[in-house]
């Protein structure tokens, strides 16, 4: 059994800086790419970037510049480093993973339960 578990949300004031965390616990072979996706209310989920076991990252137009991911290969952690946070930005934010159980397997997508980030004005 797989998890991801978030942590790291929390009420912030615009222009202010959060660090997200991700670690991924189990019964894990391999983790190949890694992200963060976010959902506000009433719209869909999103991605916001993500990165692959090799360091290669994709991030949305809207957080290019403000947002950084990181991922400790030997922790099995991701990290999400959000600074001069909008507004906008509030949101359910989700970790999503591709992990190899072993080596016979293809990679299964994973999703953590989320973590809230309110950005207020």
């Amino acid at each position: 059994q797989v998890q991801l578990v978030e942590s790291g949300g929390g009420l912030v004031q615009a222009g202010g800086s959060l660090r997200l965390s991700c670690a991924a616990s189990g019964s894990i072979f391999s983790i190949n790419a890694m992200g963060w996706y976010r959902q506000a209310p009433g719209k869909q989920r999103e991605l916001v970037v993500a990165i692959t076991s090799g360091g290669s990252t994709n991030y949305a137009d809207s957080v290019k510049g403000r947002f950084t991911i990181s991922r400790d290969n030997a922790k099995n952690t991701v990290y999400l480093q959000m600074n001069s946070l909008k507004p906008e930005d509030t949101a359910v934010y989700y970790c999503n993973a591709n992990i190899a159980l072993n080596r016979f397997l293809k990679d299964v997508n994973y999703w953590g339960t989320g973590t809230l980030v309110t950005v207020s004005s």
